[in-house]
């Protein structure tokens, strides 16, 4: 495995760490002072947002997560893993790139799955950054970290599909450009366990879909996009919504999960590695007890700890990114699940560590650890919980001993 960047890579990384340094930094209490000046702050996204996308699409950082040359730009895997960790650092960055969940994974979805009418009515919008999407999956019902349980309904009528069920942390639907979810649902409860599962499309204003509240996550609202608690009530799509066939939901979802979760974790490389920086700068411009921080012994402890813990977590994200682009997401399963374990306990450990160092300043919104660490938190639930990666690791590592 060859884990160094290649040329292009290397120009990308320059590009993207220059644009962050001069747009995405300074313009982040930018887009809190506008989302919070609004009188409703799901009512519109703040203006600059809009102004940094162009930007981003001007300089040529555009749907980097995308490997298909005919969509996005043509980056494997392990090339975009590095620029992935560099919009990580900022909780806006990945919307500014065209790169932010769950519009991603929808996007591959439509890419690898759709048909020529639903790439032209849903994905061409969404790769020009002109709507968003949600992703409908999880409900309130059932424990969803096993999908199987899903309970929603996607019943045939004629030329049309119900939908019935309640969904809920369908994120980016608060936003006021979010047209479109993709709705998982049970299509026949007779089939096996694998194949009672269906996808379809589902445009929000379509009659019956009702956004029941937006869910806070640790107090943070998430706004403008946030997390939506979504009532589907006999809601009638035509038949040709339906995304590749009836029964092969879970399929579907097993493939938009594994890139999902692995940028994900390139993120929260980026987002501990920030926590890091600022640790550092932090502990050696202050002082307590008549010496800098940074000669705390415990705090010393704290920054080695930490490099040594990303360190980690980057080679273990690069190996499962190889293992991706070279043998196929199904064999890059164990990897997938090992980092997906790995890097938000990581980042969790580090960002708290900066948080520490900052004192009373570190739980404030003054800075951006206490955003981080609260989305890092979640990314122990999202995408599968840590106790069902772990379940799957063991059961592969046990396979290679049985006869």
């Amino acid at each position: 495995m060859e884990f160094s960047y290649s040329d292009k890579v290397k120009e990308l990384q320059k590009k993207l760490s220059a644009f962050m340094e001069e747009h995405v930094y300074p313009n982040e209490a930018v887009y809190k002072q506008q989302l919070d000046e609004q009188d409703s702050r799901w009512a519109a996204v703040p203006a600059v947002m809009e102004e940094l996308k162009q930007k981003a699409k001007a300089a040529g950082l555009w749907n980097l997560f995308l490997p298909d040359e005919e969509y996005g730009a043509g980056l494997s895997n392990q090339e975009y893993a590095p620029l992935c960790e560099i919009m990580g650092r900022s909780l806006i960055a990945p919307e500014v790139f065209n790169c932010n969940a769950p519009d991603t994974g929808n996007m591959e979805l439509l890419a690898r799955y759709g048909t020529a009418e639903q790439k032209r009515k849903w994905l061409g919008p969404l790769l020009a950054g002109e709507i968003r999407s949600c992703f409908s999956m999880t409900e309130p019902g059932v424990a969803s970290s096993d999908a199987t349980n899903i309970e929603a309904s996607i019943v045939r009528d004629g030329d049309e599909y119900v939908v019935n069920g309640r969904k809920w942390w369908s994120s980016g639907a608060g936003d006021p450009r979010c047209q479109v979810a993709i709705v998982m649902g049970k299509s026949d409860p007779s089939s096996p366990k694998h194949k009672q599962q269906s996808m379809i499309l589902v445009p929000l204003d379509t009659p019956g879909v009702k956004v029941e509240r937006m869910l806070p996550v640790f107090g943070y609202d998430d706004a403008p996009h946030g997390h939506a608690e979504i009532h589907y009530d006999n809601v009638r799509v035509p038949a040709e919504n339906i995304i590749l066939e009836e029964g092969m939901g879970f399929a579907i979802a097993q493939g938009r999960l594994g890139p999902g979760r692995i940028h994900h974790c390139m993120r929260l490389i980026g987002a501990a590695e920030r926590a890091l920086e600022e640790m550092s700068k932090r502990v050696l411009g202050r002082r307590a007890f008549g010496r800098p921080l940074a000669d705390q012994g415990v705090i010393r402890e704290w920054i080695a700890d930490s490099r040594i813990e990303i360190e980690q977590a980057r080679l273990l994200t690069l190996k499962a990114a190889y293992m991706m682009d070279t043998v196929g997401n199904k064999e890059a399963k164990t990897e997938i699940a090992m980092i997906k374990v790995v890097a938000p306990n990581m980042a969790l450990g580090v960002i708290d560590r900066a948080i520490q160092a900052f004192g009373a300043a570190g739980v404030s919104d003054d800075f951006t650890l206490a955003g981080q660490w609260a989305q890092a938190r979640t990314l122990r639930l999202a995408d599968g919980p840590d106790e069902v990666h772990r379940r799957q690791i063991a059961k592969l590592e046990l396979q290679k001993y049985q006869e």
